[in-house]
């Protein structure tokens, strides 16, 4: 199981760059100064990947932590847990 968690992690780690890479891409296919829907706009582009880009490094942290071998063990009761 540890040895599935580590290769999540690199998983993870692989796909928060490509999160950021398709909404980058996907926005500056989608924008343009003649479309009159909404996706043809930078503002929402903008809040989206705004709000994703925090959402992958965190995922990338994650995915760093997995390899690391930081979830190898849990604790399985509040007595394990040391401050």
């Amino acid at each position: 199981m540890n040895q599935l968690k580590k290769m999540m992690g690199i998983v993870w780690m692989l796909i928060a760059p490509l999160v950021i890479y398709f909404l980058v891409t996907g926005a500056i296919h989608n924008i343009s100064a003649t479309g009159t829907k909404d996706i043809n706009k930078p503002v929402p582009w903008l809040i989206i990947i705004g709000i994703f880009t925090p959402i992958a490094i965190g995922l990338f942290i994650f995915g760093w932590y997995a390899l690391k071998g930081e979830y190898d063990h849990l604790p399985q009761s509040s007595d394990e847990i040391t401050d």
